[in-house]
């Protein structure tokens, strides 16, 4: 009489636990980069509603815009001081442009300074007239706003950064915004 065993044998009871094991890990693995991915379309997104507020006030107050001293600022330079009130907003440009850079301050960060010490407001933010991206040029028919804020290494999702240039610097994401106005 044959005799039949029943019940599982301890290899296959390690196997499975060494496959469950393989599958937890992934998903614990997925997770972490699935809140990467949120962390940074959340920045995208609030930079995006800043470029774009930005955009509107310039549009309302067209004797502001980059040519002139109101709403233009180059890159490495200053935004304007930031006057006792801004609700409501100030009615000259320079002043909204320094309302809209606080509220900047307080919604993305951009405070950690940069290797030359200056904060990413005043080293990587430009509003500017352009005819090609990435350029401030002050001719042409379009505007450039570009903010920039900093991430952890490796979080920024950039498509423009290499990370094989030691130059670029893997912390700072950035978003560009060129419209008509």
């Amino acid at each position: 009489m044959a005799k039949t065993e029943k019940g599982f044998s301890m290899i296959e009871v390690l196997v499975t636990l060494l496959l469950v094991s393989v599958g937890v890990l992934g998903m614990v693995a997925m997770q972490t980069r699935t809140i990467q991915y949120t962390q940074d379309s959340v920045q995208r997104n609030v930079a995006m509603t800043l470029a774009n507020d930005l955009a509107e006030m310039m549009r309302a107050m067209p004797t502001g815009l980059p040519g002139s001293s109101g709403f233009y600022k180059a890159a490495d330079a200053d935004f304007p001081d930031k006057p006792d009130e801004c609700a409501p907003l100030p009615s000259a440009a320079s002043a909204q442009l320094a309302c809209w850079a606080d509220k900047v301050q307080k919604m993305l960060p951009v405070e950690a300074a940069t290797a030359d010490g200056d904060s990413l407001l005043k080293s990587d933010f430009h509003i500017c007239r352009t005819d090609t991206a990435n350029t401030c040029t002050n001719t042409g028919s379009a505007v450039e706003i570009q903010i920039a804020w900093r991430t952890k290494a490796g979080e920024c999702l950039d498509p423009d950064q290499d990370p094989s240039d030691a130059d670029t610097d893997m912390t700072i994401c950035r978003y560009r915004l060129r419209t008509q106005i």
